[in-house]
């Protein structure tokens, strides 16, 4: 009987979609500005479907450089089909471009033009290109000298105990962005980062 709801479940199931438009200035307020090492016409907000924790299915988007949109259809393809459950999926700019109000509301985002948290020179993180996403925040926290982001994630430092929506070794996300290439930050030494994936391994 078991299997047989699974089967009808999954008949009803919308079937993933997504779409692709340009963005402008104007729909980046907050994220982007004058300076930043990419412009708009690089940029695209992807709309995906994805499942939520509520166990239902949802549209949500991405702002991600042009060259990242072929890769990351394909990983939150892979996740839809697996019921892998996001909890939001969102334009920075939702967040007035805050890191710490998209991360304590564990949303998934991608494009921000900021520079790198990680200790040393100055530089311009790879959100500020649209070729890393933050997948999870609170299930997938950042240790940062001691500190925990987003403070909520403390409850998740132990990733022996797996929970849904987390970033494991050998797991269906990680192995998802592997597949098309992108790295995880949870491998970092010192500092590990569960909910950053990239395309360039910063």
């Amino acid at each position: 009987m078991a299997a047989l709801l699974l089967v009808v479940l999954a008949l009803q199931a919308p079937p993933f979609s997504h779409s692709v438009s340009r963005v402008s200035a104007a729909d980046l307020p907050r994220s982007w500005h004058a300076g930043c090492p990419v412009a708009p016409a690089s940029l695209r907000k992807l709309s995906l479907r994805y499942w939520g924790y509520d166990r239902r299915s949802h549209i949500g988007a991405l702002v991600v450089n042009a060259r990242a949109v072929s890769p990351l259809t394909r990983v939150f393809s892979r996740l839809y089909a697996a019921r892998f459950p996001l909890r939001r999926l969102r334009p920075i700019d939702a967040y007035g471009a805050s890191d710490e109000r998209s991360l304590d509301a564990d949303n998934t985002a991608a494009f921000n033009c900021r520079y790198a948290v990680a200790p040393g020179p100055k530089r311009w993180s790879v959100h500020a290109y649209g070729l890393a996403v933050d997948v999870n925040p609170v299930e997938n926290p950042y240790l940062e000298g001691g500190r925990v982001h987003p403070r909520a994630g403390r409850a998740h430092l132990d990733r022996s105990r797996y929970r849904p929506g987390m970033a494991v070794r050998g797991g269906l996300l990680v192995r998802a962005f592997a597949a098309v290439g992108w790295q995880w930050g949870g491998r970092w030494s010192g500092s590990p980062d569960y909910q950053h994936f990239s395309a360039t391994g910063g």
